[in-house]
Parts: structure tokens; C-alpha cells; sequence
């Protein structure tokens, strides 16, 4: 590729071969500062990833990547699918750390052959890839109910129940099949509250096996130098901003809530969550907190959405205790005329539209009466939501995600049945 390709140029592959470069070669790159790239449970610092891949893609190795790091190196890369994470400072020995990364810096210390060597140009490539401290937040823009209907696969009465739900408890969850756009939803209904794409209201988190009450709530953490602090966790951090401005709504949005250990996570969140329990009136103290420090409560300005897939067969439900203080809302994969008007909008032939809705219509029935499976385990129609800008090649585009999207899936789907796999994977890809 010529030296003049645009940074937006870059592709997938591109950087998933600077990934195994850096893991082959073992190269020394500062760590991040702020943010780090997530890719199968190991960290690499973004703007490196990105200076590896940019050379490959204009086959020059000394070729430096053009875009500064933060943000707009960010950008590029969440745009290919890959994850952008804020550091937070952990102990080793701590159970709330990553284990993978544990695993990586204790590999590290194990190794015993010849040192590796530094590159020639260390010093560029530190100036380079190091991670700036400004904050990655984008500008707040204009956020109308006309806007969130023209983006959501819903009509006006299904969005007003979803906003009475979470004026009513104050909290809502919503669950469905993998794809059905649970976290996209969630994310416009506090847009929608707060008639602005704020993000400086809105804090997403995700729940995960490793995630903890000291995480979430509050608990002791080191600093750069080795000594612990009493550090607050997310939900507390934007329930002091929510109590500093009581007249304006804050969103604290948690994506696969039912992934975590839930009662543990939540403490005392479960008694304050409750509409009738907010307000200083029912403040606790909080059990890392000093006596004289002043008692924690949920604001009546927070207001928390979470999401949850019904079909990951490895998580527990949600305890009854947890419902209690929840309204729910479900989501159902969506093949009609909402999504085929998006297509015709994108310039999507009709034959692809056609067969996609025909396709996946026909295998969703076939999921949702099979007695292992059930409507859970549907295909959601998040898959389909970024078609090609030209509409020649759309029918790979279709080709591609049934192959190597939806047809994997069945596969795991039908684990045990691979005769039965196979029959609905070829019913899928016939012409």
C-alpha cells in the first residue's frame, strides 16, 4: 500500500498482524497511561499497536503513525471492533485484577533466555506510543425523541413504555437474545432523558466473573508507590456527581449485569436502589468508610440501566431480591419493516434484503422450537446494522456474516448435533 494511505484505511487484519508481532517478537513498548487495547484477555498500549500496524500497511518500516495518541488513534480502532479500556491501578495479588494480565507480567519475570533487544529507535518509538492524560470524551450534541426514533428499531409507543419503566422503579434492565441491541438502547434512553449525547452524565460500566464490591462501590487501592488508599468505585463516584446537581439526571449503565456475582457486587446498592430508598433520609455507612465519614445513598437523580443476555447458558440468574427492585423490559430480534426500511435507506438491493429477512426468519424459528434451545437463543439483528456503502458489495457483506458470524454460532449452538448444525448452517447459505 502507497505511504499516503489515510489512517482511517487501516484495517482489521492490519492490526491483528501488528498483535501477533508484538507478541512474537516480544518488542518493548511503554505501557499506556490511560487507555489500553483489550484483545483476548491481554493489554497493549494503543497508539503502539497502531504504529506497528500503520507500517505494515505502507511497507515502511520506519513509516510513523500519523494521528496523535488519545482519542483520534482510539477512534480508528474501536471503528474496527476492537476495545478501548481505561486503565485502572490493581495489585497482582488483588482478586478483582485481570487474571490474564497477572499471568503476562508473571511470565515476564519467569523468562531466562538472552535479553531481548531494544529497537534502535527507542526513544521515537517511546515519544510516539506513550498515551496522553487528556480526558477521551466526546462533545455533547442535540439528543431528540425524533432523532431516537429514526436510529431504534421501535416504534413510539414501545419507547415510552421503555421511559414510564425507568421513571417508575428508577432502574430497568434489559434482556434478550444476543444482538438485539440492548446496550445501543440503553445508551439512547439516557440520551433521550437527558436531551443530549452527554457523556459526562452517562457511566458504562461491565460486569464480569473479576469484578468486585471494591470495583464497584468502594475499597483499598495502591498508588504509584505502593501505599493503599480508600479509593472509590464507580457507582460511588457518580453518585457524588448526581448529589452536586439534583436537578439534572445521571445514567449509570451496566452492560451484562447478570456476568457478575451480582449480590456481591452490589452490597448495599440492593437496599438503596429502591425508588422509596433514595435520598439522604436512608443513607448507610459503608463498610470500608471511617465512622466519622459521612453515610452513602443513592441520589434521586441516578438512574440505572442494565443489560442481559438470556442465553449465555454459563450464568445464574438474577436473585429474587435483585427483580424486586428492577423493571424489565425485552428485546426480540427485529426483521421487519423497521430494519428492512434501514437497508433500502443504506442502499441495500432488495434481492439481499430479501433473502436476509427470508434466511434468518426461517432459523430463528428453527432456534426458538428447538426444546435445548429456545427463543433465547434467536439471532438478534445487530448483525446486519452495518452494511457496505456500496450496494455491489452487499451480497458478500450478507456472505461473509452468515458464514463466518452466524454459522459458527450455530455450531455451538448444536454442539452435540453437528449433523444438525450442519443442515441449518447449509439451509442459511443456500442461494
Amino acid at each position: 500500500m502507497p505511504a499516503s494511505l489515510d489512517p482511517s484505511q487501516l484495517s482489521r487484519e492490519q492490526v491483528l498482524r501488528a498483535l501477533r508481532h508484538l507478541d512474537r517478537t516480544a518488542l518493548a513498548v511503554p505501557a499506556s497511561t490511560v487507555y489500553d487495547l483489550v484483545y483476548r484477555g491481554r493489554r497493549y498500549p494503543p497508539r503502539a499497536v497502531a504504529q506497528q500496524a500503520w507500517r505494515f500497511a505502507t511497507q515502511q518500516p520506519d513509516a510513523a503513525w500519523p494521528l496523535p495518541a488519545g482519542a483520534p488513534t482510539n477512534q480508528v480502532l474501536e471503528r474496527l471492533d476492537f476495545t478501548i479500556a481505561t486503565k485502572r491501578p490493581t495489585l497482582a495479588s488483588s482478586p478483582t485484577l485481570d487474571g490474564d494480565v497477572a499471568a503476562q507480567e508473571a511470565m515476564q519475570e519467569l523468562y531466562t533466555g538472552p535479553p531481548h533487544r531494544e529497537p534502535a529507535a527507542k526513544s521515537v518509538v517511546q515519544a510516539q506510543a506513550q498515551e496522553p492524560l487528556a480526558a477521551y470524551s466526546p462533545a455533547a450534541q442535540p439528543y431528540s425523541r425524533a432523532a431516537a426514533l429514526q436510529e431504534l428499531f421501535a416504534s413510539g409507543k414501545e419507547l415510552d413504555q421503555a421511559l414510564a419503566a425507568l421513571h417508575r422503579r428508577r432502574n430497568l434492565i434489559l434482556q434478550g437474545p444476543p444482538g438485539t441491541g440492548k446496550t445501543f438502547l440503553a445508551r439512547r434512553l439516557a440520551w433521550l432523558e437527558l436531551g443530549a449525547t452527554d457523556a459526562a452524565r452517562v457511566e458504562l460500566v461491565q460486569f464480569h466473573p473479576s469484578y468486585s464490591y471494591e470495583d464497584f462501590v468502594q475499597g483499598f487501592r495502591p498508588d504509584a508507590h505502593g501505599t493503599f488508599h480508600l479509593t472509590a468505585g464507580v457507582l460511588l463516584e457518580i453518585c457524588q456527581k448526581a448529589q452536586r446537581e439534583p436537578d439534572k439526571p445521571y445514567f449509570l449503565l451496566i452492560d451484562e449485569i447478570n456476568r457478575g456475582n451480582v449480590s456481591r457486587i452490589f452490597g448495599e446498592l440492593l437496599l438503596l436502589l429502591e425508588a422509596d430508598k433514595r435520598g439522604p433520609a436512608h443513607a448507610v455507612r459503608l463498610p470500608y468508610s471511617p465512622a466519622a465519614a459521612p453515610r452513602f445513598f443513592v441520589p434521586e437523580n441516578l438512574f440505572v440501566i442494565g443489560t442481559m443476555n438470556t442465553a449465555d447458558r454459563s450464568l445464574t440468574p438474577l436473585d429474587y431480591a435483585l427483580r424486586r427492585r428492577f423493571a424489565f423490559l425485552r428485546l426480540e430480534p427485529e426483521f421487519g419493516l423497521p430494519l428492512q426500511q434501514f437497508l433500502v435507506k443504506q442502499g441495500v438491493p432488495a434481492a439481499i434484503i430479501s433473502r436476509l429477512v427470508a434466511r434468518l426468519t426461517e432459523l430463528n424459528q428453527s432456534i426458538a422450537d428447538d426444546p435445548e434451545l429456545g427463543p433465547d437463543f434467536r439471532i438478534g439483528h445487530s448483525y446486519f446494522c452495518q452494511p457496505p456503502t456500496e450496494p455491489a458489495e452487499a451480497e458478500e457483506w450478507l456472505n461473509l456474516i452468515l458464514e463466518q458470524e452466524i454459522g459458527p454460532l450455530l455450531e455451538e449452538y448444536w454442539l452435540d448435533q453437528p449433523a444438525k448444525a450442519a443442515a441449518q448452517r447449509r439451509q442459511l447459505l443456500r442461494q
